[in-house]
């Protein structure tokens, strides 16, 4: 065999393991699309390709499921029905998401005619022009669809995204081909042309694994994207940079389990295929021994028969010496070989002698049958063949043998002729099938008597068998689809079997023994699974480690959002001077407090003051000593107060208290003793400075202006009486404000 037929050889043996990845790599794909369409929805349909790519992977694993334990019709259709409704998934994902992007599309009319084509051909023809059409209108127009779609998405995207974007489009363009142009052979144009066989022959790969690597490179370039759709929301350089790291890390992982996993199928499955093949070699040693015996008594017979002394001399008259000492010999020689004919003729072909086991037959010619082995002895060799009548009777086996005269030329032929029925009535009880076939491939014994005068192989071109030829065994579909040498896996009668061929000896025929592989399936099956498995570990794995990545680094995100709302609330109410409260704050606080204090009855004071010749601070110091002074004047105030009260800057060198629970008595003791400690302190390059202060305590029916008019009121006050004091203002319709120095 040439390198692409030992590569499809392997292959071939490799289709169970082809067929679980094909659906594992879609199943993938369809688990990534339905992700991205909860977590980002976007202008694609993605849960519509994601369902696609479900229905679609599951029926590849159905498909393995027929390959490993053997199809049914119903168990075909079911597959068939499937695969079609994938494909029309496929379609729809690309007609709906044509007019997100402004692309003409038809309505879903369009499925009424185009599924009814297909049962029709289901109908009227078989499942597999159904599947070969079905493939050509949904799945070539819904993979060339999608692509549309994607590259239009590309146009739309921009940086990673718009790359896979446009990968998957080329994915989506090649899919189509695969699965959409390359379909089973039937009996119709393209179909005929372009197929599994033709593209086995012409690569040495099956279409399967082409369609497999496909889907895989499909899964992982929309996993791509969905990771830069993540990175982008997320809005985290850092969190990209990991994406994309474990991206490469998983389709190395992934790949590496898939390798292993091939590996340990191919390793469990090889165990058992020795065994088998033992087993198999074994039982066609038997079989060849079983028809050695038959064959070799008529063999050692034919030859003593040849060599027996007068035995073309003639007794009686006419063309048929019957009376003859030939005859006699020949009776005896056909008993003792337990053959059911035997010839003695000239070398005119004329018959000298003719018997049977029964009775003695006299014919004019030889069998046609026999032929072969007459002439074969006439060139001085043995002849040895198998034969059987063009109605499919008497199988035999033929042995001849020439018959020297006194010159050493080949003065005639002796020909003993056993049937075989006998042998195969004793291997009706063989637990295996067996099979003793022509050179053509037509089955002549067998145990399986509804295969008797089938083809196994195909007949090889310009191959002419007449009883191949016949319309009996001509409509019938060969069980191979090439002629078996040795021994090989194949899907033989509808299961998969190794089969081995071995020739019987001296001739072209052979004897074939099918050995079904369910220990082989079940040892491959162990592999698969644990591939499967670890993809699925692995699987968890990256997706559990992005999922906490992806946690943190929204965590981390809310964090500094909150801080930064935590900021910005806090220069929002704070002044950025002296960091104390600012008058918004204050004011919210003030009208806060006074409902609190109208509706619960407890006491409310605020304190309002300023620094004494503030502007002469400025003006002799300078306006950052002024600042300085603000805010050191601020902390000595801060420590005075009570953690209930509220300290804000009112405006310039003006700040406001506010004293929740204190009645206006107690605040205004409470400032004069602010008023003492700031005399008291000691301002940097300042000096000593001082602060007048104006009291209000709120009343029922003062509203926030009035009472802060009523404090401002105190302030002017111990302005005008000389500053450094702290005034109270007295209540409504009181009288004066109090003061004191």
């Amino acid at each position: 065999m040439n390198a692409y037929e030992n590569m499809a050889v392997f292959f071939q043996a490799q289709l169970d393991f082809i067929f679980f990845f094909y659906g594992l790599a879609f199943i993938l794909l369809g688990a990534v699309c339905f992700a991205i369409s909860k977590a980002q929805g976007g202008r694609i349909k993605w849960s519509i390709l994601g369902t696609f790519a479900l229905f679609h992977g599951i029926g590849e694993w159905l498909d393995l499921t027929a390959l490993m334990i053997g199809d049914t019709p119903m168990f075909a259709a079911l597959r068939v029905g499937g695969m079609t409704i994938s494909f029309i998934l496929l379609m729809e994902f690309a007609r709906m998401n044509a007019g997100q992007f402004d692309l003409p599309a038809p309505g879903r009319w369009i499925y009424l005619p185009l599924v009814g084509i297909v049962v029709y051909a289901a109908s009227t023809v078989n499942l597999g022009a159904a599947a070969a059409l079905a493939r050509y209108i949904f799945g070539f127009l819904g993979s060339v669809g999608a692509g549309i779609i994607f590259i239009a998405e590309a146009r739309r995207s921009t940086g990673g995204a718009r790359t896979f974007a446009g990968f998957s489009a080329i994915y989506f363009f090649l899919y189509g081909i695969a699965a959409g142009i390359i379909v089973r052979e039937v009996p119709f144009w393209p179909a005929s042309v372009l197929h599994y066989a033709w593209f086995m022959a012409s690569t040495g790969i099956p279409i399967q694994l082409v369609r497999a690597l496909l889907a895989c490179a499909l899964a992982f370039s929309i996993w791509a994207i969905w990771g830069i759709l993540i990175a982008r929301e997320l809005g985290s350089e850092r969190y990209a940079s990991y994406i994309r790291k474990q991206f490469i890390a998983a389709i190395g992982a992934i790949t590496t389990i898939l390798l292993v996993g091939w590996t340990l199928t191919e390793f469990l499955g090889e165990i058992y295929r020795r065994n088998v093949e033992q087993t198999a070699r074994g039982d066609i040693d038997l079989l060849a021994s079983r028809l050695a015996g038959e064959t070799a008594i008529v063999d050692g017979m034919v030859l003593t028969l040849a060599r027996t002394p007068g035995l073309l001399s003639p007794v009686g008259d006419g063309p048929h010496q019957g009376d003859g000492y030939g005859q006699g010999a020949l009776d005896l020689h056909v008993k003792a070989a337990g053959a059911t004919s035997g010839y003695i003729m000239d070398a005119s072909k004329n018959i000298i002698a003719a018997s049977t086991e029964n009775a003695r037959v006299m014919t004019e010619a030889l069998p046609k049958r026999l032929q072969p082995s007459f002439d074969a002895a006439m060139t001085g060799k043995p002849g040895r063949d198998f034969a059987f009548d063009s109605d499919g009777s008497g199988r035999s086996y033929v042995s001849s043998m020439p018959i020297p005269s006194d010159k050493g030329t080949v003065a005639g032929v002796a020909i003993l002729s056993k049937s075989l029925d006998g042998l195969e009535d004793d291997l009706t009880r063989f637990g295996r099938p067996y099979f003793f076939v022509n050179p053509d491939g037509l089955v002549v014994l067998s145990n399986r008597r509804d295969l008797l005068f089938k083809q196994l192989w195909p007949l090889a071109d310009g191959q002419k068998n007449e009883l191949a030829l016949q319309r009996r065994w001509l409509g019938d579909r060969p069980m191979m689809a090439t002629e078996l040498i040795g021994s090989e896996w194949i899907t033989f009668d509808g299961r998969r079997e190794i089969v081995r061929r071995r020739f019987a000896e001296n001739s072209q025929w052979s004897l074939l023994v099918a050995m079904p592989a369910e220990t082989i399936v079940a040892s491959r099956l162990i592999g698969i699974i644990v591939t499967l498995l670890g993809t699925v570990m692995a699987l968890i794995y990256f997706i559990g480690r992005e999922h906490s990545r992806r946690e943190s680094v929204q965590t981390e995100s809310r964090r500094a959002l909150q801080k930064l709302a935590q900021d910005l609330r806090f220069q929002a109410v704070t002044d950025p001077l002296t960091g104390l409260f600012n008058r918004w704050k204050f004011d919210d606080s003030l009208v806060g407090e006074m409902a609190r204090s109208a509706r619960y009855g407890t006491p409310l004071s605020l304190v309002l003051y300023d620094v004494d010749h503030f502007k002469q601070v400025n003006d002799i110091h300078g306006h950052q000593a002024g600042d300085d002074v603000l805010v050191q004047l601020s902390q000595v105030v801060s420590d005075g107060i009570r953690k209930s009260d509220l300290l804000a800057r009112w405006g310039g060198e003006e700040f406001v208290i506010l004293t929740p629970g204190s009645s206006g008595p107690k605040t205004y003791q409470a400032a004069l003793k602010l008023s003492q400690s700031i005399a008291q302190a000691t301002f940097a390059d300042v000096g000593r400075v001082t602060c007048s202060f104006g009291v209000a305590e709120y009343v029922e029916g003062d509203t926030a202006e009035s009472l802060m008019a009523r404090a401002d009121g105190a302030l002017y006050l111990a302005k005008i009486n000389g500053r450094n004091r702290v005034e109270i203002a007295t209540l409504p319709n009181a009288g004066r404000a109090t003061s004191v120095a």
